[in-house]
């Protein structure tokens, strides 16, 4: 692989202005075309074989407009009642406008008979209950704001007007502009102070922009051919800048130190992408392979996250191999321009902090492994209660229309109306009596529904032409992402409502997107021991390959589940406790969606491999040139401690920027991503691992003969190939023997 890398950065070297125009004229063709077609992501959320997906696709077949469920357009009066002359007439020309809009399939007017429960008690608030036409993920915004103007005569008339479920989520996305730019500043301040130069800081910040701006583009596009769930494109965001920046800043750290070591410009940069490139190459894998595994959930909804994250991580990899070395070479000896401060020599690197340090834990390992393990162990407690939840409107800012509705449903109806659950009725005989709706069947049904304690209010069922499928709404009196809501669910499932199995004339299933969420958080309890161990076996494997011991990826495994499982704890504890949750925007307590853990692990477990295979190969380096193993673990800490801090701090700005993201669930990953990282970086990178690696000694490097035999070799920094390569290299210099030939006579 090192040829290859080299033999590429060669060819980006000599041809840079067209490798760079290449990339500039490629990111810009796909801007200007993923913005022609526009945003086009889907909250649809499919489970094939749960509960929810059977009401689903059972309302589909005979109630296909409400198997896209409803939203409300909330309309208040600060002062009197909706009946009043000076608003009714608005309210109706507003229900009949908005049946009008595109998209729409019905709207239920509150001051009908029909609406009479969209209306208040106080009659001061009511709701257009608007059903959509097509799958509320596959409106857009635009699309979704014009459904929500035609309501304007009612804001003319003086009403207050709100939008809410999927209708108002659509339109209530926070910008995310803020969270990047703060984040770059971050890095490029880190940057400069690594670097100690200007122009140099400034490559790792412009080759992450141009691949953040490829990747969004082909999420955009790929859009329009698959379902991309409304959070990917942030989500891709914040892994593609700290990747492709983190990335860069090995390539060029590398890169400075083969300018140390007086290569010339253009084969320093040919080897730094071959060496520091190789590692990337690996790092990048490990976290594509490990995000690419989300698959083995089973959940459309995580499995495309994971390929759109995949994604970012790909073309970040790519910048990095072919455009960051172009652009290099386009620097040329300039990139020691704009200096800020001078490059450490050997002797105050020898005698810095981190020599310093290294010492001090090779000095007391069996200490140094007990403190980091008193930091961590403390901070996975709070993990033992955590609970999966949904996405909280509740949470989301005061600023959204669909927060906004929530509140005013809450205090005019109750907190269950936002959330209703669907109970769909599949009937084994066409249901009897006259209304088909007094079937005995039906009745009970909703006898028994409505007596479950949790239950406030069912609404009147409605059934289809031939009798054989009929629905109805219970209302909870939690909202709809509480936990006693997801308890109600659970119980009226398993002791409620009929199953045609237990030899009933019917089969009944709740749904809606409460219940979906629901579903969705017990699919992923379910999978996540699953896909924990088979991102633990695929990084063992890749770890066995690149360093040829048996005993480094177990360490790397305990390891990564023990920064990782702390960064759970502290997630449970701002988050589902509300400890600090002051400090990042929110009120209060608010639950952790389902899938954000079993994204975070596979992100974490492929970004921790970074710093571990960065840290075990200096160490292996210093091996294999012949220091024992506390000079070796010493000299390897002393080298990558400083550039894997540099990398982690940029990590944690960048994704801890995104905790200014209104959004609860990207404050989630912000938080949840930024501890974990800081916490690997400096807990178990520089304490633990180099604690547990002193401790074990030559045992850190065993490998059974047999397996070693078995196993390709595969060098990550290609020492063997550049070390070939220099010996061709004399052999050929060396003046060719002189032949025994007779003398003239």
């Amino acid at each position: 692989m090192t040829g290859v890398l080299h033999g590429l950065a060669k060819f980006c070297i000599r041809r840079r202005f067209v490798v760079l125009g290449v990339w500039l004229v490629l990111t810009i063709a796909l801007v200007v075309v993923s913005h022609r077609l526009g945003d086009n992501t889907n909250d649809n959320l499919s489970l094939p074989g749960t509960d929810s997906q059977r009401a689903a696709d059972t309302l589909a077949m005979s109630f296909p407009d409400q198997a896209n469920g409803t939203s409300p357009i909330v309309l208040h009066a600060a002062s009197g009642k909706l009946t009043d002359s000076k608003y009714a007439t608005a309210v109706d020309q507003a229900a009949a406008d908005v049946a009008k809009a595109p998209n729409v399939a019905s709207v239920v007017n509150p001051l009908t008979p029909q609406g009479a429960a969209a209306l208040s008690k106080d009659q001061s608030t009511g709701y257009l209950s608007v059903t959509l036409a097509v799958s509320p993920g596959e409106l857009s915004k635009d699309e979704a704001q014009t459904i929500i103007d035609a309501a304007n005569p009612a804001k003319a008339a003086g009403l207050q007007v709100e939008t809410g479920g999927q209708l108002g989520q659509k339109v209530s996305k926070p910008s995310t502009e803020s969270s990047e730019l703060i984040g770059i500043i971050a890095a490029m301040v880190i940057l400069t102070l690594t670097f100690g130069t200007v122009v140099s800081m400034l490559l790792p910040i412009l080759n992450a922009i141009l691949a953040l701006l490829a990747t969004l583009a082909i999420i955009r596009m790929l859009g329009h051919l698959i379902t991309v769930p409304t959070v990917a494109p942030t989500l891709a965001t914040m892994i593609g800048l700290g990747v492709g920046i983190d990335y860069a800043l090995f390539i060029v750290t590398r890169h400075f130190r083969g300018l140390k070591d007086g290569l010339d410009p253009e084969e320093s940069i040919a080897r730094a992408a071959a060496t520091s490139g190789g590692a990337v190459f690996f790092a990048g894998g490990t976290v594509t392979i490990a995000l690419i595994s989300l698959a083995v959930a089973g959940i459309p909804l995580v499995t495309t996250m994971g390929l759109m994250a995949g994604v970012s991580v790909v073309v970040a990899v790519v910048a990095a191999l072919t455009l960051l070395p172009a652009m290099l070479a386009i620097t040329g000896v300039h990139i020691n321009s704009l200096r800020v401060r001078s490059p450490s020599t050997d002797a105050q690197i020898n005698a810095g902090l981190w020599a310093r340090w290294a010492k001090g834990v090779a000095k007391r390992p069996l200490l140094a492994g007990l403190a980091a393990l008193a930091i961590l162990v403390p901070l996975m407690i709070p993990l033992l209660s955590l609970n999966l939840g949904q996405q909280d409107v509740a949470a989301l800012s005061t600023s959204t229309t669909a927060r906004r509705a929530y509140d005013l449903i809450s205090d005019s109806f109750g907190p269950g109306v936002n959330g209703p659950l669907i109970v769909a009725v599949s009937l084994g005989s066409a249901a009897k009596g006259n209304p088909a709706t007094s079937d005995p069947r039906l009745q009970t049904l909703q006898k028994d529904i409505s007596s479950t304690h949790g239950v406030v209010a069912i609404t009147p069922t409605q059934i289809d032409k031939t009798g054989t499928t009929a629905y109805f709404n219970a209302i909870a009196s939690t909202g709809p992402a509480e936990k006693a809501t997801a308890d109600l669910v659970e119980e009226l499932r398993s002791s409620v409502i009929p199953r045609a199995e237990q030899g009933t004339d019917m089969q009944a299933d709740i749904g809606g997107s409460t219940a979906g969420y629901v579903d969705l958080a017990s699919r992923i309890s379910e999978k996540l021991p699953l896909q924990i161990l088979v991102v633990i076996a695929l990084s063992f494997v890749l770890l066995i390959l690149a360093f040829r011991t048996m005993v480094i990826p177990v360490q790397a495994a305990v390891m990564n589940l023990l920064s990782i499982g702390a960064a759970y704890g502290v997630l449970t504890a701002i988050f589902q406790y509300g400890w600090l949750s002051g400090l990042i925007g929110l009120s209060g307590p608010v639950p952790i969606v389902s899938y954000v853990p079993l994204f975070m692990f596979a992100i974490l477990f492929g970004l921790s491999m970074d710093y571990e295979v960065f840290l075990v190969s200096q160490i292996e380096e210093h091996v294999h040139a012949g220091q024992d193993n506390r000079s070796s673990v010493i000299s390897g800490l002393v080298t990558s401690a400083r550039v894997i801090t540099a990398a982690a701090l940029i990590m944690v700005f960048v994704f801890g920027s995104f905790v200014l993201n209104g959004d609860p669930t990207i404050k989630q990953f912000g938080v949840g991503l930024a501890v974990a990282v800081i916490l690997d970086a400096t807990v178990v990178r520089c304490l633990l691992v180099p604690a547990l690696m002193l401790l074990m000694g030559k045992v850190n490097w065993w490998m059974p003969a047999w397996l070693d035999r078995l196993l390709p070799h595969v060098s990550i920094e290609g020492a063997e190939f550049f070390q070939a390569r220099e010996h061709l290299a004399g052999a050929a210099a060396e003046p060719a023997p002189e032949a025994n030939v007779a003398p003239k006579l």
